[in-house]
């Protein structure tokens, strides 16, 4: 049995819908507007309030996966680049 694993984080700057489209990129099936099922793995996405600062806002998602370990451990790396955000 492979041993199992659970990951939640939240997400700023990346709108649900993409945040569903990376997964669905990295082998998921959208099942649903908040959850995605892949290999091995499954997520559930909520949409959070903004994060503010003053009169600045910034979307947030909380992301919730879990799943076999080894599938989360490839899964992650090409997603965090995909989270990626440069500032500017």
């Amino acid at each position: 049995m492979a041993a199992e694993k659970r990951i939640e984080r939240d997400v700023h700057g990346v709108p649900l819908w993409l945040l569903r489209a990376y997964l669905e990129e990295l082998g998921g099936q959208a099942d649903g507007e908040t959850r995605v099922v892949g290999s091995g793995w499954e997520a559930r996405l909520s949409k959070l309030d903004d994060y503010r600062i003053g009169s600045l806002r910034v979307g947030r998602v909380r992301l919730e996966l879990w799943g076999e370990a080894d599938a989360l451990a490839r899964l992650m790396p090409p997603l965090e680049l995909k989270l990626l955000r440069g500032g500017g």
